[in-house]
């Protein structure tokens, strides 16, 4: 005992002179401070930069040059017009069924894309009114308020999502005093956060995370991504293409994508609860469980073989997907929300008035299904578990609602549970 002793004081000396973490499942109380924040992004609220050269892919487009891709990011670069850039960032597929299916997506020949300052709260700057929130609060941008960018095409099984985010994580960790930090989600980037907390070790978490806040987690998916296969969605203002050429470049790389998948709606949630598809040529509806029938029935097979893949690909309801740590989940509610759309037929491209939209109750963007998914989490054990409503507040809205961000002030502020400690 008394060597158990010696032993644990040395190390604690260390990590003081050092700033070394001791190992996870070790960690002894973090001294008094701020909770240290990551931030996990919407889809395509990540600055990511395309560096195109020489390309031969898109012969009417630029040969080589550079363009950012950012919801928010303003009008097309010069030369690169939105069809081209479509055309540059669809990914290509390999369908050889002996390629783990991870492995199967490439750039464009002479396409490379690369984050903008990773970690940086520049890099998702539709955040302002939080990290103006938390530096009002004393936090400092990029010490204790960090990050935690992704590739929006890919999911979190691809491009190093894994190790690029732990890595984050910890190194926020010790920046702060070898203090738990504290993960916040909008809307996809919840996923992406499931993701790294049921892919590390209770032991990790225990050290390492305070707890979890999913702002309209899309953990289940939604319909509206089904739609979007058809009809393509423009990144930098989240609008539907007005024209063919567009719709068709929109929606070949949506096809591609492979997170087009993990945000669509999974049916062991949805099950028939909603209409994605009205097919006016044949009479035909299609709910989420009927997604294998609507590729097929569309000729999509490469879209089919996705889909068989990443629906769901990131399980959340049953225990043993649970996240384990205290999470202070958020949505709205009480707003039509598009789920789906009647298309004059199965062909990929085209242009819809908004009349063609069908929708239900949620925040604008998520249905009530997707929102309300997160209840599944009441039945953890040994950690917090709430899911506060904000009636009327939209999707986008909510990030930036002062009353949520008081909550999460409120909630940093909070010990971890006793079996988070």
């Amino acid at each position: 005992m008394r060597v158990r002793s010696w032993f644990r004081v040395v190390v604690a000396a260390l990590v003081a002179l050092t700033g070394l973490a001791v190992l996870p499942g070790t960690a002894t109380a973090a001294p008094p401070g701020r909770t240290p924040v990551v931030l996990f992004p919407a889809f395509h609220l990540t600055k990511l930069r395309v560096t195109v050269t020489n390309q031969t892919v898109a012969p009417d487009c630029p040969r080589s040059g550079v363009f950012e891709d950012w919801f928010g990011s303003g009008q097309p670069d010069a030369g690169f017009t939105q069809v081209c850039q479509d055309r540059l960032s669809t990914l290509r597929y390999d369908p050889d069924p002996r390629t783990p299916m991870p492995a199967r997506f490439h750039e464009q020949p002479g396409v490379a894309v690369r984050f903008i300052n990773y970690g940086s709260t520049t890099s998702a700057p539709f955040y302002e009114p939080l990290y103006q929130r938390l530096t009002a609060a004393g936090y400092v941008r990029d010490r204790d308020i960090r990050v935690a960018g992704y590739d929006s095409r890919l999911t979190p099984d691809m491009g190093g999502f894994l190790q690029r985010t732990r890595a984050l994580v910890e190194a926020t960790y010790r920046a702060n005093g070898n203090r738990p930090v504290h993960l916040v989600g909008h809307s996809n980037g919840p996923i992406y956060a499931q993701y790294l907390l049921t892919h590390t070790s209770q032991a990790w978490r225990d050290t390492y995370i305070h707890g979890f806040t999913p702002i309209a987690g899309n953990f289940p998916g939604q319909g509206l991504l089904y739609a979007v296969l058809f009809t393509g969605l423009n990144v930098r203002d989240y609008g539907y293409p007005t024209t063919r050429e567009n719709a068709e470049s929109s929606a070949a790389m949506y096809l591609t994508a492979p997170s087009t998948y993990l945000s669509a709606a999974d049916p062991r949630i949805f099950g028939d609860r909603e209409i994605v598809i009205q097919d006016a040529s044949t009479g035909r509806a299609y709910t989420p469980r009927d997604y294998p029938r609507l590729f097929a029935d569309a000729g999509l097979p490469v879209a089919g073989q996705i889909a068989a893949h990443y629906i769901g690909s990131v399980p959340f309801t049953q225990p043993r997907s649970f996240p384990n740590v205290d999470v202070y989940a958020e949505k709205g509610s009480g707003l039509p929300t598009v789920v789906g759309a009647r298309l004059a037929n199965l062909v990929p491209g085209q242009v819809l008035p908004a009349d063609q939209f069908m929708t239900r109750d949620g925040d604008g963007n998520q249905e009530d299904i997707t929102n309300d998914a997160v209840l599944a989490w009441q039945a953890m054990r040994g950690h917090r578990f709430s899911l506060t409503d904000n009636p009327g507040v939209d999707h986008f809205s909510l990030p930036g609602d002062p009353a949520l961000l008081d909550r999460l002030v409120a909630n940093l502020a909070r010990p971890r549970s006793p079996a988070g400690a």
